[in-house]
C-alpha cells in the first residue's frame, strides 16, 4: 500500500492521518507530504491501522503519540495525567509576571500531573526554585521524566496538595486542580472520557478541590506572595469568594484567549492573611 491510499482510506482527517502515519512508520511528515508514491511495508500498514482504529474510537491523539507542546516544551504524555492544554498558559503568564527575571523566587507547582506548569516556569525562569506536588505516583514518573529529559531542576513530591509540605512557604503558588462536578455531561465527550477523573473530578459543584486549597493556601504563602488557580467556566466568582474567605487579598480573575473566566489570584498581605 502507498501512503497516500494509507491516508485516504484511514477514515481521519489528513492532518490526523500524516500525524498517526509519521508515528507508525518513524518517517517525518514531510516524508509523507513530499511522497505520497511511496511503498509501506506490511508491518507499518498494520501498525497505522491499529493506531487508527484506535482514533476513530475517540482516543486521544495526545495519547496516541505519547507526546502534547506546552509554552513552547515537547513532553511526554500518557493516560496517568491530563493533557495540557494551551489555556493553562495564562496560568504560566500569570505566574511568570510575578516573577522578576533575576530573582530566585521559591515556586509551588500543585498537582503537577505531567508536570507541563512547573516545567514551563522553570524553563522561562531557570533560577527560580521550583516545587511540584502531585499524590499519582503514576504522574509523578512522568513528571519527573520530563524534567530528566530537558534538563530542568525541579524538586517533586508526591503527595495530596500540601500535606507533604510541613510548614514551608512559597513566594508563588500555581495549581491546576480537579474542577469538574460529578454529573457533568462534558465527561463523557471527547478527551475527558480517557483522561484520569481523579485529575478532573471534584465534587458535586467541582470546587473541592479548591476549597481544600483556598484554606491551607495562607500558612504557606509568604507575606505578598500570590496563588493562582485555573478553573472552569462561571466558577471565577466562587473561587474569588474562597479565596477571600481564607483571608487573602487583592482576589481577582483573568480571561482566557477566549474571554472566558479561566484563572484566579490573590495576595497574603501579612501572616495573619487578613488586610
Amino acid at each position: 500500500m502507498k501512503v497516500a491510499e494509507a491516508l485516504a482510506s484511514s477514515g481521519l482527517s489528513i492532518a490526523e492521518a500524516r500525524l498517526l502515519l509519521a508515528n507508525a512508520t518513524g518517517w517525518p511528515r514531510t516524508t509523507l507530504i513530499a511522497h505520497p508514491e511511496r511503498e509501506l511495508s506490511g508491518s507499518e500498514v498494520r501498525n497505522f491501522a491499529a493506531i487508527a482504529a484506535r482514533r476513530k474510537a475517540g482516543e486521544p491523539i495526545a495519547y496516541l503519540l505519547g507526546e502534547r507542546e506546552f509554552y513552547g516544551l515537547g513532553l511526554a504524555v500518557s493516560p496517568s495525567v491530563l493533557i495540557p492544554r494551551p489555556e493553562t498558559e495564562l496560568l504560566v503568564d500569570l505566574g511568570i509576571e510575578r516573577i522578576p527575571s533575576h530573582a530566585s523566587v521559591r515556586v509551588l507547582d500543585l498537582g503537577t500531573g505531567s508536570g507541563a506548569v512547573a516545567l514551563a516556569i522553570k524553563h522561562a525562569r531557570p533560577q527560580s526554585q521550583v516545587c511540584a506536588v502531585e499524590a499519582s505516583a503514576a504522574a509523578l514518573e512522568v513528571a519527573r521524566a520530563n524534567a530528566t529529559r530537558l534538563g530542568f531542576a525541579i524538586e517533586f513530591i508526591e503527595g495530596r496538595w500540601f500535606e507533604p509540605l510541613a510548614a514551608r512557604r512559597f513566594e508563588l503558588i500555581v495549581g491546576n486542580p480537579p474542577y469538574v462536578a460529578q454529573g457533568d455531561p462534558h465527561l463523557a465527550e471527547g478527551d475527558l472520557r480517557f483522561e484520569p477523573r481523579e485529575a478532573l473530578v471534584a465534587g458535586a459543584d467541582g470546587l473541592d478541590a479548591i476549597r481544600e486549597i483556598a484554606r491551607a493556601a495562607p500558612a504557606h504563602l509568604d507575606p505578598g506572595g500570590w496563588i493562582f488557580l485555573e478553573h472552569g467556566i462561571g466558577q471565577d466568582a466562587a473561587v474569588r469568594a474562597l479565596l477571600a474567605e481564607a483571608g487573602l487579598d487583592s482576589a481577582r480573575s483573568w480571561p482566557d484567549l477566549s474571554g472566558i473566566a479561566r484563572v484566579t489570584g490573590a495576595r497574603l498581605t501579612n501572616l495573619g492573611g487578613t488586610s
